[in-house]
């Protein structure tokens, strides 16, 4: 992606962060809060930091009620509080189940300059500096309202930002910038592909392997569908549409999970598996479901040849839109700007910032930290990522006081 020219604003990194900053992300940190538990403690404890600097925290919960998003806003010096700047970070992390860590991954600490625990990098950090830095934000009027959003379950489906976003629609609020703080090293990111989930499930008719044609085989059904979506993978590594900002310049599939059979001497009744694909921008992600269905429309009427109580069914699990560099590009040149990096980037991973971008919110993705230390065994961050990205939350602070005052008559 061509990089392009921004002026340099943003102070240079400091050596060490603040002690706020640092106290906050340990906190942060120290809540297991794994996709697969509920986030609730954390966000608490985060409403009562809003609270106690005089912000309104909004709690918006999951369907379930065993998670929640959080939502605050700053409001601009005349009150308003609908258009300005939106931060906003998830509160999940990935598991640590199987990883052999050398300190115990909840329990954060500090070693020859970095931070180590799960979801330093990914993505804790960006909060604590936020939360460090709020007194600094509350000590001038602002041009235009700050926001902070955090989210929940981001590492699964993106799914607690689908409800944070409805309940800002019903609420008339619609930030007009969004920075999303996932871990490019303080780098503006304006592209990033899609992330499409899905579970397969094939019912099969279990029968002895001795006779095979009473039964029908779940597995070898699930097998023809995969080696499909294997098909759509190779077709486009090799012909493309290609995309070289990224560095896997085209769309890509992957089967991750497959679970299926009773006994090798058993026709397999039952066979599930999961698998995602990630469109590059200008790839319509329906058109690749869309041939995927049909490939398993052909499957289902075999099968059911077969046996009519035979079926296959495919689910959602997840679908996050990508994010594209077309658009206003506002948040881009202001990330340039504050951050002092002229560039534009691009990354595989994908994140909130398509949802954003999608509900009409100018995004872009800058935040501390490396994508190669996330959801790694012994996750850690440079404490100098840290203190970049006070510095950034600092040029951003002047950013909205200097326009704030040279607006006024």
């Amino acid at each position: 992606m061509t990089s392009t020219t921004a002026t340099a604003t943003a102070v240079p990194a400091t050596a060490v962060p603040s002690a706020a900053a640092l106290a906050w992300t340990e906190k942060l940190v120290s809540f297991d809060t794994t996709s697969r538990n509920s986030n609730l403690a954390l966000i608490h404890s985060m409403a009562d930091e809003l609270t106690a600097h005089g912000i309104t925290p909004l709690i918006v919960p999951s369907p379930e009620g065993n998670k929640a998003n959080l939502f605050a806003t700053l409001p601009a010096h005349d009150g308003t509080v609908t258009g300005g700047i939106m931060l906003a970070g998830h509160t999940d992390v990935v598991p640590v189940d199987g990883q052999a860590w050398d300190s115990d991954p909840f329990a954060p600490e500090v070693r020859e300059g970095r931070l180590y625990g799960r979801g330093t990098t990914d993505m804790k950090a960006f909060s604590g500096a936020i939360l460090g830095f709020l007194p600094e934000f509350l000590s001038r009027p602002l041009a235009e309202p700050l926001h902070f959003a955090w989210t929940y379950d981001e590492e699964v489906g993106c799914h607690g930002a689908v409800v944070l976003l409805a309940e800002l629609a019903a609420r008339g609020i619609h930030p007009r910038v969004g920075f999303v703080g996932e871990p490019t090293s303080m780098r503006p990111v304006s592209a990033h592909k899609s992330s499409q989930l899905y579970r397969v499930t094939v019912s099969g008719i279990a029968a002895h392997s001795s006779m095979t044609s009473t039964g029908v085989n779940a597995i070898e059904y699930a097998a023809r569908s995969i080696a499909f979506i294997r098909s759509l993978a190779d077709e486009h590594r090799l012909s493309g549409p290609f995309d070289e900002s990224f560095v896997v310049p085209y769309t890509t599939a992957n089967v991750g999970v497959v679970s299926g059979g009773a006994a090798v001497n058993t026709v397999a009744e039952k066979c599930d598996f999961e698998f995602e694909f990630r469109t590059i921008p200008g790839v319509d992600p329906e058109a690749v479901i869309s041939r995927i269905e049909v490939n398993l429309a052909r499957l289902r009427a075999e099968i059911q040849q077969e046996n009519p109580a035979a079926d296959i069914r495919m689910v959602p699990l997840g679908t996050v839109p990508g994010l594209s560099p077309e658009g206003p590009r506002i948040a881009l040149e202001l990330a340039q700007d504050l951050t002092g990096h002229a560039v534009e980037e691009s990354v595989v991973y994908a994140t909130e910032a398509g949802l954003f971008q999608q509900a009409g919110i100018d995004t872009v993705v800058c935040g501390p930290g490396s994508m190669d230390q996330g959801h790694t065994a012994n996750e850690y961050i440079e404490l100098t990522q840290i203190a970049a990205c006070e510095d950034f939350l600092q040029a951003l602070a002047t950013h909205l006081f200097t326009t704030e005052r040279t607006t006024k008559p």
